[in-house]
């Protein structure tokens, strides 16, 4: 029987505390976690670290979730990693957006453990 290789996620937001709880959410859960806390640093970040998902904040100062994504898709290294957008924007437009750029998923701040779990089993199964 093969060995399944861990998962591994990146997650991208400006507020440490939300760093914190998503990461912990996410390796509790077996997961491999890296963060960053910049749409910049994230880009970084994918040079050397290859997620099969990534989380995603909206709104962050040097370059919103949005940008990012847009940036990631015209990026062949990174084109078909699925993205899941977390926000407190909550409206139509933002979801049509998230979708349009190819988002998978868009989970609303404050979320709740079983509803990241709910996203991964659809997104990142094990």
């Amino acid at each position: 029987m093969p060995v399944k290789r861990k998962k591994h996620i990146l997650v991208i937001d400006d507020e440490p505390t939300w760093l914190k709880i998503t990461s912990h959410i996410l390796k509790s859960q077996g997961y491999n976690v890296q963060t960053a806390g910049s749409g910049a640093e994230a880009l970084k970040a994918l040079t050397t670290f290859k997620p099969d998902l990534i989380f995603s904040d909206v709104r962050m100062p040097d370059m919103n979730g949005f940008d990012l994504v847009d940036n990631l898709k015209r990026n062949p290294a990174t084109s078909s990693t699925p993205v899941i957008f977390f926000s407190a924007i909550d409206d139509y437009d933002a979801r049509k957006v998230a979708r349009t750029l190819g988002a998978v998923d868009y989970l609303i701040k404050p979320f709740n453990e079983d509803e990241v779990n709910s996203v991964l089993s659809k997104h990142l199964p094990i």
